[in-house]
């Protein structure tokens, strides 16, 4: 079931490639990656989609029973990034930090870094640029598993990527990012 999980997170990362992606670091013991694109919304529109509208943007194929409808997340200080379907619940991350309209901060393990006991921090960061807002997907994994964590980076590096694209084409983003200024 493991194999078959990582078979299918690379199938799909190699069909999407957001406008920057950037493994920072990958080590046997953690990883850094950084996704960014720019948008056609100022950055408290921007902001206020990744709250209000996760169910709307995230990919469906990315959630635990495949309905993105289910998603949620509470932006405040100990909030809830959940997935509730009836008696079948997932909280995918705690909300540590926002600042709305600039930075979101979550901590915890998306996917199946979770179920391997893997954590991390997880930042979408909001700057204007260009007349819109340059959103940039940050996040830092460890923690203890027998495996190479740094194995995982670039599947992580790419899933993160759709889900970044998948918030930038709710926002209406091009499918080119301008260059950064």
């Amino acid at each position: 079931m493991k194999q078959r999980l990582r078979n299918a997170l690379l199938l799909v990362a190699l069909v999407a490639t957001p406008a920057y992606a950037e493994i920072k670091d990958a080590k046997p013991e953690g990883f850094t990656i950084e996704n960014s694109v720019w948008v056609p919304a100022t950055p408290q529109v921007a902001y206020a989609a990744l709250v209000n509208d996760v169910g709307r943007w995230w990919p469906a194929d990315h959630t635990w029973w495949g309905d993105a409808s289910k998603l949620s997340i509470s932006d405040k200080a100990g909030g809830c990034f959940c997935e509730i379907n009836g008696a079948q619940q997932a909280w995918h991350m705690t909300v540590t930090f926002t600042d709305p309209g600039k930075l979101m901060r979550m901590t915890g393990g998306l996917g199946p870094l979770q179920g391997m006991g893997l954590s991390g921090a997880l930042e979408w960061r909001f700057a204007e640029e260009n007349t819109g807002t340059r959103i940039t997907l940050w996040y830092r994994a460890g923690g203890y598993t027998p495996d190479d964590i740094g194995k995982f980076a670039p599947v992580v590096d790419k899933v993160q990527g759709l889900q970044l694209g998948g918030l930038a084409t709710f926002l209406g983003a091009p499918l080119a990012s301008p260059p950064s200024q």
